[in-house]
């Protein structure tokens, strides 16, 4: 069973989608994320199987919750830095978690 102890070594953030590419070399439908997690963090980029739920178009801009201080993983020829958090759907696709405020910043720090 995971602590309260476990869950504070997460650094979960909030990140601007500020650029969505294809992922053609995914072996499932993926977007590469350019995500800016502010001042802090940065700008970093992750893997994420959205292609169901989302156009690249509705994507950009939006804010996102991730996972900033996981080691990088190598998705084919791609580096994924952080984990875009999202929920299964009823047909098991990926729907991001997102605040619910438009308003709160890049960088903020779920607690």
């Amino acid at each position: 069973m995971a602590t309260i102890t476990d869950f504070k070594k997460l650094d979960i953030r909030v990140g601007k989608i500020i650029e969505v590419l294809d992922f053609p070399e995914a072996h499932k439908p993926s977007y590469k994320l350019k995500i800016d997690f502010g001042v802090e963090i940065g700008v970093k980029f992750s893997s994420a199987q959205l292609v169901k739920n989302y156009k690249k178009e509705k994507l950009f801009g939006k804010k996102v919750l991730g996972i900033v201080n996981f080691p990088p993983r190598q998705i084919g020829p791609f580096v994924s830095e952080v984990l875009t958090l999202g929920v299964a759907d009823k047909e098991n696709d990926c729907v991001l978690v997102i605040p619910e405020d438009n308003e709160v910043e890049p960088g903020s720090k779920l607690y």
